[in-house]
């Protein structure tokens, strides 16, 4: 088969080294990939939103199968697209994409069908907003830009200059643009924090191995939001029996939801969810793989990959073994210095071989290029250093003696990645 990975990060580079491991895959094509991604597929200079030009680079090249990983292109119905040219492809058409594109799509969803998530409301107007904030005076107060956002479309709010703030920023200066016209002001859940991508073909659900995300950019839970510093998994607060019970009460009731909207969602839908006093609720839904948890997820994969896409695609999921590896595994994001605000390209990059590797771990990259044999940054998040092992503590000490190998200007990782799981 020739497959075509629409993408450029970290995420994509682990999907397309798991996808290398299937014998169904011959050669490998990746719209725009990045400097390491180039290791192990062919990159094309398509820009991953450019639809049309993803469609007719599809069809030219015969190409068998189209993963669109990113949220963007989902959103704008690449896999709309993709299809009406008969080209099977992995991900969620537009309209069931809207589970992550819109947050107040998502809410209203939840409380229509008694999907339990933090209370809320909608606003349109920056100052019904504060006046909302101001007359509930509960804080820490959430706020959600409505769009898609890089994943850094949420404030948390301490008090309510804060709030002020966080509105201002999303509804009049438009610092996500058209994304922050609509914003979703929700009361703040407490608990361990739960990453679960699930495998669905719109009416079997496989969840995939828990993990754990790390948004803040600094040590302790500290610093800006990011797209994500690190990830372990499993997540040792993800028990079986916390399992079952989201698997009953949140995730058959979304896909089924969403089925019922007339909007039938295939490929890897992603659950953020809090383990709160009260049980398990949705933080947020994405539509695609988590970045960076595809890069813990895809290290403790063992069933193929290509097969399971396929699956998908037919709706035969049901009849399709997707198994896991026991044992644990580890990511620590190396960024560039003041990420996730301001950052400098181009520095070079030492410690990893000519495929940009290391011995003993994946190291997937994220921002980078690739200039007469040198690894340059091109990016906030630079790399992903992932390792596997037989315990957490084993995946995190092998991830982090390979991070500190790797060096260059500006470079910053967290040092706490799993500190709060370990026993």
């Amino acid at each position: 088969m020739k497959i075509l990975v629409v993408g450029g990060g970290g995420r994509e580079h682990a999907l397309i080294r798991k996808i290398k491991e299937s014998p169904k895959a011959e050669k490998i094509y990746c719209c725009p990939g990045n400097g390491g991604i180039g290791a192990d597929a062919q990159c094309v200079p398509i820009a991953a939103v450019d639809v049309q030009g993803v469609v007719k680079f599809a069809k030219e090249n015969q190409i068998d199968l189209v993963v669109v990983a990113p949220d963007d292109p989902l959103a704008m119905g690449m896999v709309d697209a993709l299809d009406a040219q008969g080209i099977m492809t992995f991900g969620p058409r537009k309209i069931a994409a809207e589970i992550e594109s819109s947050k107040v799509f998502a809410k209203n969803m939840m409380k229509k069908f008694g999907i339990p998530t933090a209370a809320y409301e909608v606003f349109d107007k920056a100052e019904k907003a504060l006046e909302y904030i101001e007359k509930n005076n509960q804080f820490p107060v959430v706020i959600k830009a409505d769009g898609l956002a890089l994943g850094k479309g949420v404030i948390i709010a301490q008090n309510l200059n804060e709030a002020k703030g966080g509105i201002h920023e999303i509804m009049e200066d438009k610092v996500f643009g058209a994304s922050g016209n609509n914003v979703v002001v929700e009361e703040f859940l407490t608990g361990p924090e739960v990453s679960v991508l699930a495998f669905v073909d719109s009416k079997t659900i496989v969840p995939m191995v828990s993990s754990m995300d790390h948004k803040r950019a600094l040590d302790g839970d500290q610093g800006l939001n990011t797209g994500g510093m690190g990830t372990i998994a499993p997540n040792p607060f993800y028990t079986k029996e916390v399992a079952d019970q989201c698997m009953e009460t949140i995730f058959r009731p979304t896909v089924e939801a969403m089925n019922k909207m007339g909007r039938p969602f295939q490929g890897c839908l992603y659950f953020g969810l809090m383990l709160t006093p009260k049980g398990p609720q949705v933080i947020e839904y994405n539509c695609r793989f988590g970045d960076p948890e595809t890069q813990v997820v895809m290290e403790l994969l063992e069933s193929d990959l290509v097969d399971i896409m396929e699956a998908i695609y037919r709706k035969d999921l049901k009849n399709c073994p997707v198994q896991f590896s026991s044992g644990a595994a580890a990511c620590i994001v190396i960024a560039s210095g003041g990420y996730p605000k301001a950052y400098k390209k181009g520095c070079p990059i030492s410690g990893l071989d000519e495929q940009g590797q290391l011995p003993e771990v994946s190291v997937y990259h994220a921002g980078t290029k690739l200039e007469n044999g040198q690894y340059l940054t091109n990016g906030g998040r630079v790399l992903g250093v992932t390792a596997k092992g037989a315990s957490l503590e084993e995946a995190l000490d092998k991830a982090y003696s390979s991070a500190e190998q790797i060096s260059f200007e500006g470079a910053f990782y967290r040092k706490d990645i799993g500190a709060r799981c370990k026993k």
